[in-house]
């Protein structure tokens, strides 16, 4: 039943945004009951959050080819493709901004997507580290905000066009700098 909930919910949100993700609406798709619903999540809002990381679960996937540029193109590309291309900019746009005001949708994003998410590029990183693609003093929390938080950032704070083809010059600014290279 669960995973009815997740589902059905999931679709409101990615086809009509977030303000449609109500219970009443989410119980008649769902054929579930509204009980259910307020005995499972505090509020719509962490609703549409777990909908919203349950829909996501694909683009988490971190690829390890043993190349760390092709894999950092591969994820974040991924992550522009299903925010861009598969729905899910307004939808996320809404539910950071309702995790201002809703402290359990602000509690679920963080603890069950964001943070979860950083750690992910945070393993493939150390990995990279182990290898010797990236430096041994390599500040990763600064390039996981280097890739990810330069897209958020765009997506909602500027709210400027962006689409894949920013992904190879984001990941190649994060691992190369912005200085000469030498020859």
């Amino acid at each position: 039943m669960r995973a009815a909930v997740l589902a059905a919910a999931g679709g409101i949100l990615l086809r009509d945004g977030m303000q449609a993700v109500t219970f009443d609406r989410v119980a008649a798709e769902a054929g579930s009951s509204k009980t259910t619903l307020y005995k499972w999540w505090p509020s719509p809002g962490a609703l549409a959050a777990e909908a919203y990381f349950t829909q996501s679960l694909r683009v988490l996937d971190f690829p390890d080819t043993g190349d760390l540029r092709a894999d950092l193109i591969t994820q974040l590309g991924a992550f522009v493709h299903w925010l861009k291309d598969d729905g899910a900019e307004k939808p996320v746009a809404e539910l950071v901004g309702a995790a201002q005001l809703d402290p359990s949708l602000a509690d679920a994003w963080s603890q069950s997507y964001a943070l979860p998410r950083r750690e992910l590029a945070r393993q493939r990183l150390r990995i990279a580290q182990r290898d010797g693609q990236l430096r041994a003093d390599a500040d990763l929390d600064i390039i996981v905000d280097q890739l990810w938080g330069a897209c958020y950032h765009r997506l909602l704070v500027l709210k400027v066009p962006f689409d894949e083809s920013i992904v190879e010059r984001l990941v190649d600014h994060a691992l190369y700098g912005a200085a000469p290279r030498e020859a």
